[in-house]
């Protein structure tokens, strides 16, 4: 049996955030049961994480419906676990070996940093396909990892209701809706993963290695404070620096069990 905890991420109460499951064990399991673990738990993410030593761990992540190559929040509440349960030498930061190279986590106040690479993006043409799959028509259009489209008012994207068979169509393995807001907020978004059996994602930090690249070009400033306008919610704090993208947000532990991995 292995501790298995879900960390709230990018919020500072429960119910808020996107939930991560978080399971710290010797080895990794097979691929199969850690796939069979992240179906069961029906989160956007399950993270596995293996000790190496007090600042070093190694990191992958499950979707619903497969492995992904980095997912923001999971790693986040990783973070967040390693500095509440295992004190890091020094204070940190904390190393994650992924898929995506080394990732850090550095404790600042009640914020946790995470240092990400930044997608790179094309601008692709808006397509009738696009506008019908999130129920209005974007006016531009970019393509990295994933697909994102930019809305004219923030109102639009708080208020869509995409067609998820239609977004599977799209390109991109997650589809980001997105606009400008006046408000205390730099911008609203929306992140939508129907590909990897998660119909909104309800806090994105992968996808807004896109999404805040975008928006520290266009306005013209390189820290920006972003707002995911899911249900749930939640706000992280940007800082675009060409090739690598700072993402910050609280976490707050929900809950703890035990998963039987001798199956």
């Amino acid at each position: 049996m292995v501790k298995s905890y879900v960390v709230d991420a990018f919020a500072n109460e429960i119910f808020k955030g996107n939930p991560a499951a978080v399971l710290f064990v010797d080895e990794f399991p097979s691929d199969q049961l850690m796939q069979n673990i992240a179906m069961e738990n029906k989160l956007s993410e399950t993270a596995f994480a293996i000790k190496r030593d007090d600042n070093h761990y190694d990191l992958r992540w499950f979707s619903p419906a497969g492995e992904i190559d980095l997912c923001g929040h999971a790693t986040l509440a990783t973070g967040f676990l390693v500095y509440q349960q295992a004190a890091p030498k020094d204070g940190g930061p904390v190393v994650f070996k992924t898929q995506s190279g080394d990732l850090t986590v550095t404790k600042k106040d009640n914020l946790y940093e995470m240092d990400f690479p930044t997608y790179e993006m094309k601008a692709v043409p808006v397509t009738e396909a696009m506008t019908e799959a999130y129920g209005l028509r974007p006016e531009a259009a970019y393509l990295g990892r994933d697909l994102l489209c930019v809305f004219p008012q923030g109102t639009d994207v708080a208020g869509m209701d995409p067609d998820m068979e239609k977004l599977k169509k799209l390109d991109g393995m997650a589809q980001h809706a997105t606009a400008v807001v006046d408000s205390k907020y730099d911008c609203v978004s929306r992140s939508f993963a129907p590909k990897l059996g998660i119909n909104e994602d309800p806090v994105c930090g992968s996808g807004h290695c896109h999404i805040a690249p975008y928006w520290s070009q266009r306005l013209g400033k390189h820290e920006l404070t972003a707002y995911q306008a899911s249900p749930r919610s939640g706000v992280l704090h940007c800082d675009y620096q060409g090739d690598r993208t700072k993402l910050s947000g609280e976490a707050i532990l929900y809950s703890q069990n035990e998963v039987n991995l001798a199956i």
